[in-house]
């Protein structure tokens, strides 16, 4: 799949980008998987195409982030 940088897109409703289309089937820590809430909703994506996904009231230097981004950089 590819896609253009920085260009607008959608990211919930029927007119979903695709790759928001997939990020978003992922679940939070809380198992709750569908919409992004707000726009700084944080999806980590391993090399092997694994998603990791943090709401937007996570912050990105949380604890979980920064171990969950580490472990991917050792691996």
């Amino acid at each position: 799949m590819t896609f253009p940088l920085l260009e607008k897109a959608e990211v919930n409703g029927a007119g979903r980008h695709p790759l928001y289309a997939e990020l978003t089937r992922t679940a939070d820590a809380g198992g709750e998987a569908g919409d992004v809430q707000w726009n700084f909703e944080k999806f980590l994506v391993s090399p092997q195409g694994e998603v990791t996904r943090f709401r937007p009231r996570t912050e990105p230097e949380a604890p979980e982030v920064v171990a969950a981004v580490e472990a991917l950089l050792a691996a």
